[in-house]
């Protein structure tokens, strides 16, 4: 059985680690590369450069950021997804007061005040019952110290710059996947939903009892929706 191409986009200071679980339990299905998003500073850069290296067609997943460049890349050569899968994100714009917020986080940075993902913002990322989760927790702010503080402002500023996407949204026909935790506070459940109902050949899949990093808090369950949307959609 030939193997599907999988392209995966990771989230703000996130690595391929975000994609572990799923790097090694669905090789057996998908050849698998993880986009680079620490070089440029818009989405339309970052699509490109993805798309630049990507197999000639495929299917995409994107966690958080990853979805706002997956839904970029999607604008820029529809022609070349096969399948798309977004998970804990939305296709809307920043509201005012989320960008002001960026904004705030991107002077600090400038000014040498990068702290990555400290044990104090935990609790917005991941359910509350896994905040004692050692390998978790660890994960989560190792890869956010490996991004590092340029990489993280041009990240905050792609993600402040980008497109809303729900007027695009209907014009892919294309199997998609929606997931999101139920217990995200980043992009809480509604947004999903939001996007699912705008897709005109979606599934919403909402995981429980977890936060906003589903692909490492709840691997398995991450993984099986992914396995069944590439073998059975």
């Amino acid at each position: 059985m030939s193997k599907t191409p999988l392209v995966m986009v990771p989230g703000l200071l996130c690595d391929e680690r975000l994609w572990g679980h799923q790097l090694k339990y669905l090789a057996d299905v998908a050849d698998m590369q993880v986009g680079d998003t620490i070089q440029d500073d818009s989405v339309e850069g970052m699509a490109k450069r993805i798309l630049d290296n990507a197999p000639d067609k495929f299917a995409l997943a994107g966690l958080s950021m990853g979805g706002y460049v997956s839904l970029e890349i999607l604008r820029q050569a529809p022609e070349r997804v096969l399948k798309l899968a977004l998970i804990d994100t939305s296709s809307r714009q920043d509201s005012d007061e989320q960008k002001r917020r960026r904004r705030g986080l991107i002077s600090l940075t400038s000014k040498g005040r990068f702290k990555g993902v400290t044990p104090r913002l935990l609790p917005m990322l991941i359910h509350p019952d896994r905040m004692e989760d050692e390998a978790l927790t660890t994960t989560v702010m190792d890869m956010a110290a490996q991004v590092g503080q340029e990489a993280f402002v041009r990240q905050q500023t792609a993600i402040l710059n980008r497109p809303d996407s729900r007027d695009d949204l209907s014009g892919y026909n294309i199997p998609s996947l929606v997931i999101c935790g139920r217990q995200d506070e980043v992009t809480p459940l509604a947004l999903s939903e939001e996007s699912s109902s705008l897709l005109p050949n979606s599934r919403l899949c909402i995981i429980e009892e977890c936060g906003h990093l589903a692909t490492l808090e709840r691997p398995f369950a991450t993984t099986a929706l992914m396995r069944d949307w590439l073998e059975n959609w």
